[in-house]
C-alpha cells in the first residue's frame, strides 16, 4: 500500500522522531519502533494478499514457521510470539490449514500440545513471494535503515531471531 500525502509513510515524520519533546529516550526509541513497524505493515499487506492470499496475521504465523521450515512450533509458542489470543491463533490456523499452507499435529509426547508445520506448497509460496516481500519491506524502511542497522536490530531481540521451542 503506498502512503498518501496525509500520512506518509516515512519515518522522519513520526512527531517523536524530531527529539526536544517531553518523551524519555526509552519511549521515543520504542515510538521509532512502532512508526516503523507500521510502515512495514502498510506495504506489507497489499504484497501479502496478492501474492500469498493470506491475511496480514495469518501471513506473520507463516513468518514464524519460515524460519524454521522443516521443524514447526507449538501452538503456543506462536501464541506467545505474536501475542495472540490461542482461540484467535486456533481460527488463523485453521484458515491456513483449509488454504493447504500449514498442517497440524499432536507434540511428539505431549498429547495435548499441537504443532504447527509448514507445508510443500507454503514453501513454494515463500520461495515465489519473496522477492516481492523483501521489496516492500526495503521500500518502507530502506531510506532510514541500512543493512548494518537491520543486523543490529535483529541482533537487539535474539530470543526472537534464534527463537527456540
Amino acid at each position: 500500500m503506498a502512503a498518501s500525502e496525509e500520512h506518509p509513510a516515512e519515518l522522519p515524520e513520526c512527531p517523536s522522531s524530531t527529539g526536544g519533546g517531553l518523551l524519555p529516550a526509552e519511549l521515543r526509541a520504542w515510538m521509532l519502533l512502532l512508526a516503523a513497524t507500521g510502515a512495514v505493515e502498510q506495504r506489507l499487506r497489499s504484497v501479502v494478499k496478492e501474492t500469498l492470499d493470506v491475511s496480514h496475521d495469518e501471513f506473520l504465523i507463516l513468518c514464524l514457521l519460515a524460519e524454521r521450515p522443516r521443524e514447526g512450533l507449538r501452538m503456543t509458542r506462536i501464541a506467545e510470539l505474536l501475542g495472540r489470543p490461542k482461540t484467535r491463533l486456533t481460527y488463523q490456523i485453521a484458515c491456513l490449514q483449509r488454504a493447504g499452507l500449514v498442517t497440524r499435529k499432536s507434540a511428539c509426547g505431549d498429547k495435548r500440545g499441537i504443532e504447527v508445520t509448514l507445508t510443500d506448497k507454503a514453501r513454494r509460496h515463500f520461495q515465489d513471494a519473496s522477492a516481492a516481500l523483501a521489496e516492500a519491506v526495503g521500500q518502507a524502511v530502506g531510506h532510514v535503515i541500512g543493512p548494518e542497522q537491520r543486523e543490529a536490530l535483529t541482533a537487539l531481540i535474539p530470543e526472537l531471531a534464534d527463537d527456540t521451542p
